[in-house]
């Protein structure tokens, strides 16, 4: 999946995939992270955010069901 970088202390880049609704997070320390059935607005308004690793540690982290890929 193609990630765009973000400006984050935690998370190196982030992919969607609106057809399966797969959010990836490329994380500076943890590896790589699919998170299952998340809408385009809520990446949209998580690539927005003022505080991209603060919006998801409070709206993605526990809130989907998630695969660690690498």
């Amino acid at each position: 999946m193609y990630r765009i970088p973000v400006n984050s202390s935690n998370i190196h880049s982030i992919g969607y995939d609106d057809n399966s609704k797969i959010l990836e997070i490329e994380f500076h320390s943890w590896g790589i992270y699919q998170y299952s059935q998340v809408s385009l607005n809520e990446y949209n308004t998580l690539i927005n955010a003022p505080s991209i690793g603060s919006y998801f540690s409070q709206n993605i982290k526990n809130n989907y069901s998630y695969v660690q890929i690498s």
